[in-house]
Order: C-alpha cells, then structure tokens, then sequence
C-alpha cells in the first residue's frame, strides 16, 4: 500500500501543477484595456465599429443607434463606455468591451453633439429642436437638469434657441452658444442648484471650441465676421471680438459646409482658423489674436487640425473638393503634401501620440490610415459609409 501511495503522489502533483498553470493562464486571455480603442460612427446605417487602433483591428459591431447623420462621442473617465449622439435626439451608451449598448434614451427631437464634465458624472446634450440643453447621469442616463434656452427674440416675444458648440471646462462648468440668441452660457455643475450665467456673444453663432489649457472659449460667428472669445479665467470681462473684419469688402463664395472649430489647429504661439466661404486658413497669433497670415488652399476649410506634436496642420475641405486633404508644416506654413484618402473625406483622428492620423471618407466606404512621417497610407479597413473617428484619448482631454 505505502508503494502504490509513493508511485501515486508524483503523478498527483503533476497533475495539480498542470491544472494551476492552465488556471492562471486562462483570464489572461480574455482581459484587454482600453486605451487604444475608438468607435467609428457609420452614418448611413446607424451603426459604430469597435476598433483597436494598435492593431488596425475592427473588433466589432453596434447596431441601433437610430439617425447619426451628425454624430459624435464622449468617452466615461475609464473609457470603457462611449456616449454616442445622435441626429435624432439620441443618447446612447455603448460598452467598448462588451460590444453592446449599455443604455439609449431619446432627449429631444434633433440633437447635435454633446460633452461630458471634467468629473466624469454628468453628461450634456446640445439641442437644435426644441433647442436648450439636456444633462444625466453618465451612470444610469438619467435626467438631472433641464436648460431651455430660452431668449427675447426681435418682436419682443419668448423664443428658445439652438444650441451649438457645447464643451466641458475646468471647474466641472459647460459651456456653449446659442445661435439665434447670440449668447454664450456657462454652467457651474458644482453649485447646487446649477448657476447659469449669459454673456452676449455677436450675430449668430455656429460652433465653438476651448483651447487646449481650457482657458479661453473661441465661438464662430455666421451673421458677422470675426469670432467671439470669452476668459473662462475672468469671465467678468465678458466677451471679446478677434479677427474681425477679416473678410470685409470681399466677395464670398456659397457656402457649402460650415466649417468645424473643434479640432482647431494651435501652433507655434499662432491659431490656424478655417474661413468661412473662402478658399483659405487665416493664421492669427495669440499675443494679441490678430490675424497675421492667410493659406491659400485647396477648397473651402471644414476641419483644420494639429498633430499632437504640432508640426503639422491637415486639412480637409467641403464638397465639391472634399476628396483631398492637404497638409501644412506649421514651422514655414506652407502646404507640404496633397493626400487623396477617397471620397468625400468627413474626419481625421490623430492616434493619441500623433504616430499616426485616420481618415473616414464616407463614399469610399472606407478608412486610410496615414504616417505622419512618412505621409504614406500605413493601412485600410472596410468601414460603411463612415464619418466621425473618436479614440478613447478623448476620455483624457478637455473640450472633446
């Protein structure tokens, strides 16, 4: 007996050392972070791709997300969940690790972007119909706070107007513009209950941004030229006007896309702007924001935008030229590579080092990765009908 117990035990062990390797090897497996992820918005089909930016890999696809004709997407603080806004009023919450919607609510009937707070528990919707802005829970999507913006219009009486360019600030504060009202807001998230305060902003509003140190917040203006800038450091002193008159006496070209100010291009001490209906990128220094420089260009500018490093300014255009994307060195200002990624270029998304940038282009049907070294096409992937890029970097940076 004591013989078959000392031939029995080895092979017992064995056997139990086996089972433990083969334990502690089996999670490692199934774990992954998220910091090199993104979603990509398919706009015709009302889906998002999964996508794993390292590795060139579409991990998968959410599908339900309704109208994202105009979509974009803030990430959760550990970017896991991306909240994904809808055309339709939609707020949905997609899980980047399951692959799945972890919540959807309607807010409004037309919806055009959003932000979520420098604290990670709220998240706000802009509202072009009925206009105002909508703030939930990023945990749960529930509703917390409801702001009609709401103004005097022309004939005296009470209007609500569109909101555009909402951004989160320093302070757990939003920002954003009213377009018919021309306003500014902000909104203080740490008093309870929330203060708003209004600060007249110029002739109709269309998009905004906050520089990268989320001190100032830059609003395009439609009805007039130049652009507003309010110090969100001293927001007492209101809101001042730069490059203004930049365009008068000149005739303008139709205007087919208004260009996107998130994304604006910062460089060298010097603001790289896209000029409404005009064929240029007007560079302002930032001592006094006055207007120094204009870049003839391809077409008319949508996204003017720096590399990480900022060393380079790409830009892409409207329609009818928006099958190219060109390339300014920030340094000389000059343009250094026409790029042809497909058609109708919609968005460009710099890996969060800025090794690399992608680009949708919706008719293609596909996206072109770029080295920003070698400004040579490094990889595609299938995408259907493609539009917004968003890494889960933004989880980590103001204003997107």
């Amino acid at each position: 007996m004591k013989a078959l117990f000392r031939l029995a035990l080895p092979l017992l062990m064995l056997a139990l050392l086996t089972g433990c390797q083969s334990a502690a090897s089996t999670p490692a497996d199934n774990l992954r972070g998220t910091g090199d992820l993104g979603l990509i918005i398919e706009r015709a089909t009302g889906s998002v791709l999964v996508i794993d930016h390292s590795e060139y890999e579409i991990l998968g696809r959410v599908e339900g997300l309704g109208d994202l004709s105009h979509a974009s997407v803030v990430y959760s603080r550990d970017a896991r969940y991306g909240y994904v806004f809808g055309r339709d009023g939609g707020l949905t919450k997609v899980d980047l690790l399951t692959q799945t919607i972890a919540n959807r609510v309607i807010q409004s009937g037309n919806s055009i972007g959003g932000a979520i707070s420098q604290d990670g528990r709220y998240v706000a919707v802009s509202n072009y119909e009925p206009g105002g802005v909508n703030i939930f829970d990023s945990r749960t999507l529930e509703n917390v706070l409801m702001l009609p913006a709401t103004y005097t219009n022309a004939s005296g009486e009470q209007a609500q107007s569109k909101t555009v360019g909402l951004v989160d600030a320093p302070g757990n504060q939003f920002v954003f513009s009213l377009f018919e009202a021309g306003e500014i807001w902000t909104v203080d998230m740490v008093s309870q209950p929330p203060a708003v305060s209004r600060h007249p902003a110029g002739k109709q509003p269309y998009d905004a941004l906050i520089t990268p140190d989320g001190r100032y917040y830059i609003a395009g203006l439609f009805g007039e030229d130049g652009l507003s800038m309010m110090d969100l450091w001293a927001p007492e002193n209101g809101v001042q006007s730069i490059l203004p008159d930049y365009g008068k006496g000149e005739q303008r070209l139709p205007v087919y896309k208004m260009p996107h100010l998130e994304g604006w291009a910062i460089a060298d001490g010097h603001a790289f702007v896209p000029a409404v209906g005009r064929h240029e990128v007007l560079v302002a220094t930032m001592d006094d924001w006055s207007m120094v420089q204009r870049i003839p260009v391809h077409g008319q500018p949508v996204f003017v935008m720096a590399s990480p490093d900022n060393r380079q300014i790409w830009v892409s255009f409207a329609h009818p030229d928006n099958d190219v994307v060109q390339v300014i060195d920030s340094r000389t200002r000059e343009i250094i590579r026409d790029l042809e990624p497909g058609k109708s270029v919609l968005h460009m998304e710099f890996t969060p080092r800025g090794e690399e940038v992608w680009v949708s282009s919706r008719d293609s049907d596909r996206i072109t990765v770029y080295s920003t070294r070698t400004l040579e096409a490094v990889a595609t992937l299938p995408a259907r009908k493609p539009s917004g890029i968003f890494f889960t970097s933004r989880a980590h940076a103001l204003g997107l």
